[in-house]
This record gives structure tokens, sequence and C-alpha cells, in this order.
């Protein structure tokens, strides 16, 4: 059975960096689909500048053409905070104890877990694959949190596509792509030019429906 990517975010807007991302795991990995899952409402920062509704548009948009990319609206379309923990149970329930799952993670995401509602939890759920930058150490860094060094002491493996369904953890490294929503948002706030960051689907989408343009 291959496994799936789960690949959530605030997509605030949808750049190459999480394209990137999402490409390397699945070829490295043997993905056979990886799941684009824009939050509604994300718990862990503040409100989005934009509309979920126009997220997950950019989303759809920024993946076409990619067989291998799957958008799923569960997150939008529930309410209440997007607490992963909550979607993963959905997806288990949905696709079976036997399906492999691998929520992808960066590196600061990772570091972030111990925060996470019911973060313990995601590893019954779920394996986690995180990507970090060429040359890091992330599992032997001191930035790495106590309690999480413990969580993942076992469950660290050199072979993804040996895994199970869930309950390891393995690493990464990535092309890296300096490339930031928040830097995006800030670039067409004031009329620069984001082209080459993102899509060219997404821009024209956000050109059209005048998005992240500052308010005067």
């Amino acid at each position: 059975m291959q496994p799936i990517g789960i690949f959530g975010g605030t997509f605030d807007p949808i750049h190459f960096g999480h394209l990137r991302l999402a490409e390397e795991m699945a070829e490295a990995m043997g993905l056979s689909q990886v799941l684009f899952i824009p939050a509604g409402q994300p718990p862990h920062r503040g409100v989005p500048c934009i509309a979920a509704t126009h997220r997950l548009e950019m989303v759809r948009r920024a993946i076409a053409g990619n067989p291998r990319f799957a958008v799923d609206a569960r997150e939008v379309q529930r309410s209440g905070p997007s607490f992963t923990v909550d979607t993963l149970t959905t997806l288990r329930a949905e696709l079976g104890n036997e399906q492999p799952l691998w929520l992808l993670l960066g590196a600061d995401a990772f570091l972030g877990l111990p925060n996470w509602h019911e973060w313990r939890r995601l590893f019954d759920l779920t394996n986690i694959a995180v990507a970090a930058r060429p040359g890091a150490r992330l599992m032997q860094s001191d930035a790495l949190p106590e309690v999480l060094k413990q969580a993942i002491s076992q469950r660290q493996v050199a072979d993804a596509p040996a895994a199970g369904p869930a309950g390891s953890v393995w690493l990464r490294q990535m092309t890296p792509l300096d490339i930031s929503a928040t830097a995006i948002r800030d670039t067409l706030a004031r009329q620069g030019s984001a082209r080459y960051l993102l899509p060219d689907a997404v821009l024209d989408y956000i050109n059209e429906h005048q998005l992240y343009e500052r308010q005067l």
C-alpha cells in the first residue's frame, strides 16, 4: 500500500517553497498522493489575512496539473479551530488503520510540535516527515525541545518507505528555497512584484480579487 502525504498550512498565499517541499517529499518517499489541507482557522497564529475560501482556491490553482497533488477542504468546511489531530482522526476513519500516512512538516513547525493540541496523539495517527535545510543537524540540535527529543528518540527511521502506517519520524534535507508568505504579502501590499515566488495562476487570482492590497 503506497503512502499518502498530508500537507497542512495556512497557505496565505501558497508559494513555490510549499510546492517544492511537497514535490521532493513525494518523490523521495514514493507517495501516491499529497493532500494539501488549507487551515480554516489556524490555532497557532493570528487570523489569516485572506478568507479561507480564497486560500483554498489559490491552492487548487497552484496544484492544478500535478496528478499526485490534491486539495482537501475539510478544515475550511469545519467550524472551530483547525486542529491537525482532528483532521488526521477523520482521515484515519476514512482510510483505515493500515494506510501509511505521512504528515509533512517544515523544521520550524516540527520544533513547535509540543505546542500543538494533543500533539502526542499524532504519533498514533500518522508518521511525520520533517524537511530541513542541507547540512542541518536538526535532531541533534539544542533547539530541539527536550520533551520532543524524548518523544522521537525511538521513532526516528532511516528509510521512510519501509515505515508502517504511523509512529515513525523521518528527516529529509531539502532544496533550500527561502520564500516567505509574509514577505510575499508585504511585497504585494506595497505593489511590488511577486512574480517567480508563486505560480502565475495564483498571482493572477490575487490580482483578479485584489488580495493583499494595503488598505489606505
